[in-house]
């Protein structure tokens, strides 16, 4: 999928990934980026067009799908990650309902609506996974399981897609240096290394792309005699 000439949505589209994003889109020669952002006003980046865009409010996702019915290429960008919470704390249910909201059906309601128009432009579809799809760290449980859902999403949209002609590309990687995730101090990829790879593998019509050391260990690790994902062993 070349982006020189195409009209691109990104979602989360006002700060960190997601105005690397579209700064880097616009470097390349696209026609139109949809900003994507709860409020469109924060959208500062010359060039983009801000859209009024809520991924966990279906009403907000309908209306841009309505106003603008020319997107070849959606990047499911936005994301929330809540602070560390227990699966068996009582509050477990509501933080994995907040950021399913965001993390899963975001993406499912977006995809939804521009499907007639990426299908009508065999265009493409770009997920922001995580390394987190495929291993849970105690600081980030809730956050890895909308993960791995939004991963087994991924697949079946590129398997319900996959006649119509459109590319559909998850992105793994592990932590990026954003503001979600100031307070880790893991080593982290650049927003622009990560655009980089993600736009590289776009136009090469690639359908994964593993970012990072993290994702490409984590996923190495499936065919170790212990996975990382089982985690610490038993004693």
């Amino acid at each position: 999928m070349q982006i020189k000439g195409k009209n691109v949505l990104v979602t989360g589209a006002n700060r960190g990934l997601g105005r690397t994003f579209a700064q880097t889109l616009l470097n390349l020669g696209a026609a139109k980026v949809y900003a994507g952002a709860r409020d469109p006003s924060t959208v500062d980046l010359p060039g983009a067009i801000p859209v009024r865009l809520d991924v966990s409010d279906p009403a907000t996702i309908a209306e841009a799908a309505r106003a603008h019915p020319d997107v070849d290429i959606v990047i499911n960008n936005a994301g929330i990650s809540e602070p560390k919470v227990s699966l068996l704390d009582d509050g477990a249910r509501t933080a994995l309902d907040t950021q399913l909201a965001t993390n899963l059906f975001g993406v499912l309601s977006v995809s939804q609506a521009f499907a007639p128009s990426l299908r009508k432009r065999h265009g493409a579809v770009v997920n922001v996974l995580s390394a987190l799809s495929w291993i849970s760290l105690p600081t980030s449980l809730i956050y890895s399981i909308t993960k791995a859902a939004a991963w087994a999403l991924t697949n079946g949209l590129r398997t319900e897609l996959h006649a119509d002609g459109v590319q559909v590309l998850g992105v793994h990687v592990g932590y990026i240096d954003t503001d979600m995730v100031k307070n880790v101090t893991a080593p982290k990829t650049h927003p622009q290394v990560v655009v980089d790879a993600v736009l590289k593998a776009l136009e090469a019509g690639e359908e994964e792309v593993l970012v990072d050391d993290t994702a490409r260990q984590v996923k190495a690790g499936f065919n170790a005699p212990r996975p990382a994902y089982l985690g610490e062993k038993l004693s």
